[in-house]
Order: C-alpha cells, then structure tokens, then sequence
C-alpha cells in the first residue's frame, strides 16, 4: 500500500513501482519491483555460488551461538546486540580458508584467535574505561586453568562509577569454543568431531564479592579450572576464552545488594589456541 506523506511525495508501492525515502535525504525514490523469484534462487544454475554462501552462513550463525554460550554471563553486561557483529566475523573466518570448496569451507577460530581477543562488549563504556586497575592472568593450558590476580583497588583512581552507585563487583570465565567444520556424510556445518556436539563451548566462572566503591581494596586471588572434557589429541581445534566484567550494585527492597541495569562493562581479555 502507497503512503502520501505530503504533496507529491508517495512511499510504498503502485502497481509495478516502489517508491521509498532513503536516510540523509528528503527526496523519494522509485524503483521497478521485481527480482528473481524464490524458486529460481533455489534451483537457477546462475545462483549456485550465492546458494553456497548461504550454506555457509549456518557455520557463521552456529560461531555466534557458541560464543553466546561462552560468554553469556557477560553479553548481559554490555550494551548492544553482538550477535550480528559475530555472525560477520564468522564470515570473515570461514573466508580464509582455502583448503575446502565454497559452501564446505571450515571456521576455524583456532587458528586466528586474535580476532576476538580484546573484544568490548560495550561501546558507550568500554571495560578498560571503567575499571583503570591492571588485573593478571595466567592461563595454564596443560591444566585447562587460568590464575586471577586483581591488585589493591583505590576506588578512587581505579573505578569510573558512573551512576555513582555504592557497590561494585568483578566477574571472572574460562572458556573452550570449538571450531566449526563441514560434515560430508550429513552435508551439515558442526563442531569439531562428534564427542563435542554436545560440548561446543563451555565456560566456569567466579566473581568478587560485593565491594564498596568508596574504600581502598586488598588483593585478591582466583583460580578457575575446567572439566577436562575434551580429549587432549584435538584440542588444537579448540580456543580458549577469558572473559571479565564490572557490574555496579545497590540495596535493594529487603537489604540485600542488587545489581542495577546498564550500568556494567564487559570484554574478552584473552583468545588463545587451546593446544
């Protein structure tokens, strides 16, 4: 159905025409409606290539979820969608592999693990913006385990409250995500080998307690270990993931301490090949 928005300008569409407004101009455009229809895309021998991009996709959309699952605490902490933006950096991914066909080609993060690493969850305020302590990490491969050092916090210097809320608290993940290959037999996209299916990314966490944002902080120390579930032989098919993040709390209703929305801050510190 057309729209008249004012004299002599229509949006919508008219018989065989379409006309819209685009941003950053007052003008309306029109355009011919038409484009192949849905099942020429699916069967038209000139479509074939951009069939087998859409195949592809599903490895994309799958590398989204798995980094949804290993970084579901902290997607919470930040303040817009990623998953349009991993779905992107899958493509990215599966684009350099030059070993399989178009349409059978693998993800494989493991091998470019850098792509996530330093990632912000945030854009208005970013992690390192809010929280301005330097925290150590170690990660222990052979023993799937990673060592936390947070260093004395003057809440002053170290902390950018911007709500200027009452307390404060540091949440901590270790994370495994799979890569993504191309099943022959079942012409699908999965995690790497079958024993993972049901394992393509798992992550342990463990938080502070509840800090006071207006008093100096002791060191602290945490040590976060996973469930050696993946078998050693194929873990260099396999990414590491450290993940922290800040949430700002307040008293709530019956005195306890609650958190208080859009006030926190994540990123992923560390993305490394798990072998």
């Amino acid at each position: 159905m057309a729209t008249v928005k004012g004299p002599f300008q229509i949006t919508g569409g008219v018989q065989e025409y379409s006309y819209y407004t685009m941003k950053g101009s007052d003008k309306v455009f029109m355009r011919m409606k038409g484009g192949p229809s849905k099942e020429r895309m699916k069967k038209g021998a000139e479509f074939e290539l951009v069939r087998k991009h859409q195949d592809e996709w599903a490895a994309c959309v799958l590398f989204s979820r798995y980094l949804n699952q290993a970084t579901s605490a902290f997607k919470k902490m930040g303040d817009f969608n990623v998953s349009p933006v991993w779905n992107g950096m899958g493509k990215k991914l599966i684009n350099l592999d030059t070993e399989h066909v178009i349409g059978e080609r693998w993800l494989e993060l493991s091998k470019y693990p850098q792509a996530l690493e330093g990632f912000n969850l945030n854009r208005n305020f970013t992690f390192n913006s809010v929280f301005r302590a330097y925290i150590q990490f170690e990660l222990n491969k052979e023993a799937q385990s990673l060592s936390i050092k947070l260093p004395r916090i003057n809440t002053q210097n170290d902390l950018y409250n911007v709500r200027k809320v009452s307390y404060f608290r540091l949440k901590f993940s270790l994370g495994l995500i799979s890569d993504i290959y191309f099943d022959e037999e079942k012409r699908k996209f999965k995690p790497y080998q079958f024993f993972s299916e049901s394992y393509p990314a798992m992550s342990v966490m463990t938080e502070t307690e509840w800090l006071s944002t207006n008093e100096l902080i002791s060191e602290q120390s945490f040590e976060l270990t996973l469930e050696k579930i993946i078998p050693t032989d194929v873990m260099s098919h396999f990414t590491y993931l450290v993940c922290v993040g800040i949430e700002y709390g307040s008293v709530g209703f019956v005195g306890q301490i609650e958190p208080v929305k859009n006030t926190g801050s994540s990123k992923i510190v560390l993305a490394e090949k798990a072998e």
